[in-house]
C-alpha cells in the first residue's frame, strides 16, 4: 500500500488525509468561499499546518445538478492556485480533481503530483494515457452518468458486486497502460441513494479483494446531514463519526473539508489498532 509522488514513497498503511480545496462558486459546502487565488492558497496552507498529506484542488463542481462549464473556465480557476501554492510550499502534494485530460496536463505541468478523476477515466479517452505518460498516481472514482443526471441513475442489482466489476476492469486497464499507482474511490453520493451509501460504508471491506488503496469521500455529504436533520455546516460531528467507521473498514485516505478533525480520527484509529 504505497504510491510514489514526485519521487517520494507515500506509505498508505498509515491513513492519509486529503484536504479539499474547491475553487468553484457552486460546490455544495464551500463553493464561492475563496474570492481569489491568494485566499485559496492561504486555506491550503492552513490545511497543511493541520496535517493534510495532500491538497485536492478542483474547479468543476460535481454536486448533483451542478452546472457544466468549459474546459478553459475550469483551468482558469485552478491553475493560478496551483502555481501560487507551489511557490510558497514547493513540497506540497497536489491532487488535481478533474475528468479532463487537458486540465490535468496543465495542472501537472504547473506542479500537481497526482490526478483525481471522478469519471474513472471514462469521460475523456485521453486521461489514462496522459497519466501513463506522466507516470503519476491516479484516483479513479465510481459513478454513473454525469453530475447533471447521476441522481436518476442509482439502480443496481448488487452495488458491491457492481463496484468490484467496475474497478476490476479499471485496474486491468491502467495496468495494461503501465500505470502502477492507482487508488480507488467508491464514489459516495455519486449515483447512489442515502441508503445505498450507508450500505456501501458498512460493506466497504468487500473492496479489499481488489488489493488497491481505498479513498473515502464522505465529508459533510447529504448522507450525513439529511440523516441528522441538519445542514452541511452542522455536519462535522457526523462526519467524524463516519470517518472512524471508514477507517475501521479499510479506508487508506480520507478526503475531507476539516483536516484537523480527520487527522485526529486517524491518530485515534492507529492507537486503537496498536493496543
Amino acid at each position: 500500500m504505497t504510491i510514489c509522488c514526485k519521487g517520494r514513497l507515500i506509505d498508505l498503511n498509515y491513513p492519509k488525509i486529503m484536504g479539499i480545496l474547491n475553487c468553484t462558486p457552486d460546490s455544495f459546502y464551500d463553493g464561492g468561499r475563496y474570492k481569489s487565488a491568494e485566499q485559496a492558497v492561504k486555506e491550503a496552507e492552513n490545511m497543511l499546518e493541520d496535517g493534510a498529506d495532500f491538497i485536492d484542488i478542483g474547479g468543476y463542481s460535481s454536486r448533483p445538478g451542478a452546472l457544466d462549464i468549459s474546459e478553459s473556465e475550469e483551468a482558469d480557476r485552478v491553475l493560478p492556485v496551483i502555481e501560487k501554492l507551489i511557490k510558497v510550499r514547493p513540497e506540497v502534494l497536489i491532487s488535481i480533481d478533474t475528468f479532463r485530460s487537458g486540465v490535468a496536463r496543465q495542472a501537472l505541468q504547473a506542479g500537481a503530483a497526482l490526478v483525481n478523476d471522478i469519471s474513472g477515466g471514462h469521460r475523456d479517452p485521453g486521461m489514462l494515457p496522459l497519466i501513463a505518460e506522466k507516470r503519476v498516481p491516479c484516483i479513479l472514482m465510481h459513478m454513473k452518468g454525469t453530475p447533471q443526471d447521476m441522481a436518476s441513475q442509482a439502480q443496481y442489482d448488487n452495488l458491491l458486486l457492481d463496484l468490484r466489476y467496475y474497478f476490476s476492469e479499471r485496474l486491468a486497464r491502467v495496468s495494461a497502460l503501465g500505470i502502477t499507482d492507482c487508488i480507488i474511490d467508491p464514489g459516495f453520493g455519486f449515483a447512489k441513494t442515502r441508503e445505498q451509501n450507508f450500505k456501501l460504508l458498512r460493506e466497504l471491506k468487500g473492496l479489499e479483494i481488489l488489493e488497491a488503496p481505498l479513498l473515502v469521500g464522505i465529508s459533510r455529504k447529504s448522507m450525513i446531514y439529511k440523516t441528522l436533520g441538519v445542514t452541511a455546516e452542522d455536519a462535522l460531528n457526523g462526519t467524524s463519526a463516519l470517518h472512524m467507521i471508514a477507517l475501521q473498514n479499510g479506508a487508506n485516505i480520507l478526503r475531507v473539508h476539516d483536516v484537523k478533525e480527520a487527522r485526529q480520527c486517524a491518530e485515534l484509529h492507529q492507537q486503537l489498532q496498536a493496543t
